[in-house]
């Protein structure tokens, strides 16, 4: 039976950047395994398809430190400004890099293209083994290690199993980790989007009486859309023809894009927030998607997922005699607590306070806004959040 330090279940962005992350840090003296049920095929990888998502500064930051931005960079499309405002009514807010003395507040890269770079990475060190395409069928575990059964039949066994294979986890299924659901009872509807005008590396908030519509810049002038909507609404949505679906997003977005002019195809998936508040076991550990999957209204979840993997990464290299023992995971669950929690809160209140129409609540959003364009105290610990500039 093949053994490994750390056996890594899930290889798309949490899991894979946790790897490299791992072997960067313990100058690759740590034996690794990824366990990923699909190949990087853009048609085909559930975590490497066509969407895109925002990177925070931090992210960007923590990327940097493992060594992996600067392969990031060249496919990734810097966000220079964001814009907030509420269809229809007068609060806005804009927030501006040169505000913060930064390059730029975040870059956009679409997954496709991380996850072809991340296979080249992942290949090329001899630390790491991979198993794919194979899945998790099976976890036991012992005082010492955790002996895994693979869908292939190949029997591993490691002293740390870390969960990073989404948000119905199969592992953390077989151990009865608990998962808490709460339903937004919205859809994502996601595209990629060309406008009359350039973006000019501006991303873009709205509020709408359906929800929240966010434009991210993406490379060639164009825009990643993800546009929140009622089921049946989204439904409706999804099968408009190409002009029919750009009218509509025009009315619900506005024209600070100039006219849209191209949609590319669509996709939508429900927004479902799903908690794991136990985020380790004995010799298991979880992180990304498998520990939280949020609404993207503030484009946390990615983030905060990779912040999950920073402090795991550190915890566990600093026990490189036994990765898996009880002592560095608790500490990694007390770095993890407070983050996790506040973002959770943070990014579910938004979505109640920006996604109804309600008379008292659109007056208290508006003046909201307008009163975090005004006064920059107010504007501190939610572009903290925005930033990725965390404590964690």
């Amino acid at each position: 039976m093949a053994q490994f330090d750390v056996v890594i279940a899930g290889g798309a962005m949490a899991g894979a950047t946790l790897a490299l992350a791992l072997n960067q840090i313990s100058q690759r003296s740590l034996s690794i395994a990824v366990v990923e049920p699909f190949q990087v095929d853009q048609q085909a990888h559930p975590g490497f398809d066509s969407r895109s998502i925002a990177l925070s500064y931090g992210t960007v930051q923590i990327l940097d430190s493992f060594q992996l931005w600067q392969s990031i960079a060249s496919v990734a499309t810097p966000i220079q400004d964001i814009h907030v405002s509420d269809r229809g009514h007068a609060g806005m807010t804009d927030i501006y890099s040169k505000d913060f003395a930064v390059d730029a507040l975040g870059y956009v890269v679409e997954l496709a293209d991380v996850g072809r770079i991340y296979q080249q990475k992942l290949e090329s060190e001899t630390s790491i083994a991979l198993f794919c395409p194979d899945s998790v069928k099976k976890v036991e575990r012992t005082e010492t290690h955790t002996n895994i059964e693979l869908t292939s039949g190949q029997n591993i066994s490691t002293k740390l199993l870390v969960a990073a294979d989404g948000a119905i986890s199969t592992c953390c299924e077989q151990l009865g980790i608990p998962l808490a659901e709460h339903d937004f009872e919205q859809v994502a509807v996601i595209a990629n989007i060309v406008a009359s005008e350039p973006h000019n590396g501006r991303a873009f908030e709205r509020f709408t009486h359906h929800g929240p519509v966010a434009l991210l810049p993406m490379s060639d002038n164009r825009l990643s859309l993800v546009w929140c909507l009622p089921p049946e609404e989204a439904s409706r949505v999804v099968a408009l023809d190409e002009q029919s679906f750009l009218t509509q997003l025009q009315s619900d977005f506005g024209w600070r894009l100039g006219e849209l002019k191209k949609v590319g195809q669509r996709a939508s998936y429900p927004l479902i927030l799903r908690y794991r508040e136990q985020n380790i076991s004995h010799r298991f550990a979880i992180v990304g998607n498998a520990a939280q999957t949020l609404h993207p209204i503030a484009g946390q979840g990615f983030n905060l997922g990779i912040r999950d993997v920073a402090s795991l990464a550190e915890s566990l290299c600093e026990q490189l005699d036994d990765v898996g023992r009880y002592s560095g995971l608790v500490n990694f669950r007390k770095r993890r607590e407070q983050d996790r929690t506040t973002t959770i809160a943070l990014t579910s209140s938004l979505v109640h306070l920006f996604s109804n129409d309600w008379l008292a609540t659109r007056i208290g959003r508006n003046v909201g806004l307008a009163a975090i364009d005004n006064l920059p105290p107010l504007k501190g610990p939610l572009l903290r959040h925005t930033l990725g500039l965390v404590d964690r």
